[in-house]
């Protein structure tokens, strides 16, 4: 997410020589994306225009038609788990493709709508004192992945108590349990949720990108050793927005805090590279964030309204991170909440086909989960209702929707089932969704596949 401190959140040849191109296991189907605060809006239902597509409370289209596309997303085909990085094995145990296929086929096949639609959410609990409301609110809507929020200093052990309460509530498919993701925002500097006995401090990214990338690799991989102890699935981290110098501290969601690597793509590539790469040695997923970068914005869209950005192309250099780690095999990439003028000027990046279907799935040849920033409580969202947030990121070609807010899902599953009855498109991508959601807990060991 961009960074309300309270919760959290280039040449290739160049780039590809400063750290070895590994192969991440992609999540065929994340706080700054979802903002670097610890942590991550309204009427109901399935609020559109005449054209079908949902509207701002301002008549602002919150998605339109992709050029070229077709509305139905095909699940991607399923990967073998016995991908590597670096010469260690990244899932649990390794599965041929076919099986795994079949796995995630036969708990896609005996889910019904609403667990499969309650897949496609990530809801907001606080890691210090999870609300007991809260949980059966997700435990209702079949919600499917879970963030820790707020910040905790209870360390490892308390927290993975806390992580396995959470997980005893995953929905049953079939007499087998839909193993829940848990992620947080462990960046480190101002944006680490978990701390206390067991985890380490972890640096601002600015500190990390000082580093030589071997050092932050065999960092990231002790931390992420320490999130897999207490129970974490899913880091969303690691920061991939390229801040110019010029500048620096003035770019409130990212400089602000120190959040960045560097202040040039070959940085930011090198040291975001190195970050997943340690994560997935140890086990644990990680998430490209905020795409298509927040960089070069001045105000924070968690805390800020009609935030711009009037530089980024499909063609900067700045998406040089995003591209390097999609390559490499990212799992997870978040999707900011700002506006892209010389990419979208009618959409927020969250509700852009342009940006999810066309820049990122097409042109950059993601596969694997697209993950909203917070939906739930950013300012840059309030004249959406909670539906029309859901209808638009799914419609966009988004994934697995992100809100700090539990109180809200019951709208937004909702309206999510109510566009799938009315249009057949928006329902194959719903399918496509959960199948890539469904892939990725295979991958990480969370389906109980015989």
């Amino acid at each position: 997410m961009p960074a309300r401190v309270r919760r959290t959140r280039g040449h290739r040849s160049t780039l590809r020589t400063a750290v070895p191109v590994v192969t991440l296991l992609l999540a065929a189907t994340a706080c700054g994306g979802t903002s670097a605060q610890v942590g991550a809006v309204g009427s109901t239902g399935a609020v559109g225009s005449a054209s079908g597509l949902p509207t701002g409370k301002d008549g602002r289209s919150a998605v339109r038609a992709s050029p070229g596309r077709s509305a139905a997303e095909s699940p991607a085909p399923a990967r073998s788990d016995s991908a590597t990085l670096g010469g260690h094995q990244n899932t649990p145990r390794a599965v041929p493709t076919a099986k795994a296929a079949q796995c995630v086929n036969d708990y896609f096949s005996g889910m019904t709508t609403a667990q499969r639609v309650g897949q496609l959410f990530m809801g907001g609990v606080s890691a210090a004192h999870p609300d007991q409301a809260q949980l059966r609110t997700l435990r209702d809507q079949h919600v499917g992945s879970v963030m820790l929020t707020g910040r905790s200093t209870a360390g490892t052990a308390a927290t993975r108590k806390v992580v396995d309460g959470i997980r005893r509530q995953a929905d049953q498919v079939g007499g087998r349990r839909a193993g829940m993701v848990v992620a947080t925002d462990q960046e480190g500097g101002q944006v680490q949720v978990l701390s206390g006995p067991g985890f380490s401090a972890m640096p601002d990214g600015l500190t990390q990108g000082g580093w030589s990338t071997t050092t932050l690799r065999t960092r990231a991989a002790d931390w992420a050793k320490q999130l897999k102890s207490a129970g974490v699935d899913l880091n969303l981290a690691p920061i991939a927005d390229v801040v110019p110098a010029s500048l620096g501290t003035r770019n409130r969601p990212i400089g602000y805090f120190h959040r960045e690597y560097g202040h040039t793509p070959d940085v930011v590539t090198s040291h975001s590279g190195a970050f997943a790469a340690g994560f997935a040695q140890s086990g644990v997923m990680t998430t490209l964030k905020h795409f298509p970068g927040l960089g070069q914005v001045l105000g924070n869209t968690d805390t800020t309204a009609n935030v711009v950005d009037s530089v980024t192309t499909t063609k900067s250099a700045s998406l040089e991170p995003f591209r390097a780690g999609i390559q490499a095999g990212s799992p997870f990439v978040m999707i900011s909440s700002a506006t892209y003028t010389k990419i979208d000027d009618q959409h927020l990046a969250a509700f852009s086909p342009a940006v999810i279907d066309q820049l990122l799935r097409h042109d950059m040849g993601f596969k694997g989960v697209v993950i909203s920033d917070d939906l739930g409580d950013a300012v840059a969202l309030r004249s959406f209702t909670p539906a029309q947030r859901a209808v638009g990121f799914v419609a966009a070609g988004g994934d697995m929707v992100l809100t700090i807010r539990p109180s809200i899902v019951p709208q937004m599953t909702q309206a999510v089932q109510s566009r799938m009855r009315q249009d057949a498109s928006f329902r194959a991508k719903v399918d496509a969704a959960v199948h890539r959601i469904l892939d990725a807990k295979h991958k990480a060991g969370l389906l109980d596949c015989g």
